[in-house]
């Protein structure tokens, strides 16, 4: 990172990071550099295996985000992988070895759980999953064996707000690694590594994207752990498609412009279903009632416009009325993209630290960029099919 860089603003940053035009003819972008086979011009250039090797050790491309997102983020470099999932699973491997335990957030991505139990599990990697709201408490759970504290915030579906820096206090005063899904906030929102994250994970595909047509994961590492990720990723070259690179990058210059709006979109929905007669409460950490808003408030400087919602008991056919009845919110798993998006769910199977008692259906709503009206009327339609 230039000291430039170190020094601008973020917005300015997100302009300019990564960006090499002299390199590039004079071009404004990096273009897309596809290709396998890299050609040295004599044989010492070849032993040296300086710069560009082969095409899975990186590309122009993959250097650009790597070391925009590395400069963003605040860390010492980052590697990027075919989707979020395999983020979560390069970040993990690079820290476990057999015999280790690790503690998991019980209000983790789901598919973070399925790959600890059918994976890690294999390898001789115990999982342990913990209460999102433990803080400073996690202290008492770690173990000789324990390598790894992993944590979201806030929780996946759920939206529980963790306090990532007492969490990182603890894990530190062990030499524990401290993982964090930071995707629902970005490093625009969180700066994860500020705030004591050892490795940052993140999901590209929702508003580093914003368009939800690229698949990506980013992990980015403070400088003790850096080493060990990308000797990892060296290993086994999961490397992220060029396209999907470039279309990050070109994401990348107008994500805060989007992510504002998105958290006003949001949090505008958000108080409004808050008024609904249906809704019994909104969980949604930047609202002032909300459990962790305090927190919130605390160590984040925004939010964005991913949120559940618990609906007053009612007939899981009358949700599913209200749902198929909905125009703009089309039903998808994803989110961080310009339309709305909402789907039921029910935490309650594979909770097993906690006890997931909302008190009603759930749903997770996704706010895009429509019209708040339109969406509102879409929604008061969808009320009326769900009281029947």
């Amino acid at each position: 990172m230039s000291e430039e860089g170190r020094t601008y603003r973020r917005r300015t940053q997100l302009v300019h990071a990564g960006r090499d035009p002299a390199a590039q003819h004079g071009f404004v972008n990096t273009p897309t550099y596809r290709g396998s086979t890299v050609l040295s011009p004599t044989v010492a250039h070849l032993k040296s295996r300086e710069g560009y090797v082969y095409g899975t050790n990186g590309t122009p491309t993959t250097t650009a985000l790597e070391t925009a997102w590395t400069e963003l983020s605040g860390a010492a470099g980052t590697v990027l992988l075919p989707s979020g999932l395999a983020a979560v699973s390069i970040a993990l491997l690079s820290m476990v070895k057999a015999g280790d335990d690790i503690l998991v957030t019980d209000s983790v991505y789901r598919p973070t759980r399925n790959f600890c139990a059918n994976v890690l599990a294999r390898l001789g990697v115990t999982t342990r999953y913990y209460d999102p709201l433990i803080g400073a408490g996690i202290a008492e759970l770690i173990q000789p064996s324990t390598s790894v504290i992993f944590t979201e915030a806030p929780g996946s579906q759920s939206f529980e707000m963790q306090d990532i820096p007492a969490i990182a206090a603890a894990a530190h005063a062990r030499g524990i690694c401290l993982m964090m899904d930071n995707t629902w906030a970005t490093p625009l929102f969180f700066p994860p590594h500020e705030r004591g994250v050892d490795l940052a994970i993140e999901a590209g595909t929702k508003y580093l994207s914003g368009h939800s047509d690229l698949l990506l994961g980013l992990v980015s590492a403070n400088a003790e752990y850096f080493p060990r990720l990308r000797a990892t990723f060296d290993a086994m070259s999961p490397c992220a498609g060029p396209e999907d690179v470039f279309l990050a990058l070109r994401g990348l210059r107008t994500m805060e412009l989007r992510l504002r709006e998105a958290e006003r979109q949001g949090l505008a929905l958000a108080r409004w279903l808050q008024a609904r007669p249906e809704v019994l409460r909104v969980l949604h950490p930047a609202l002032p009632d909300d459990p962790g808003h305090a927190i919130w408030k605390r160590d984040f400087s925004g939010s964005s416009g991913l949120f559940s919602v618990v609906l007053k008991p009612v007939a899981q056919a009358r949700v599913e009325a209200m749902l198929d009845s909905l125009k703009l919110f089309g039903m998808g798993y994803s989110w961080g993209g310009f339309e709305s998006l909402v789907i039921p769910f029910d935490c309650t199977t594979y909770r097993t630290a906690t006890t997931w008692t909302p008190g009603g259906p759930t749903l997770r709503f996704q706010i895009g960029l429509e019209d708040m009206a339109d969406l509102q009327d879409d929604l008061t339609k969808g009320f009326a099919h769900l009281r029947g």
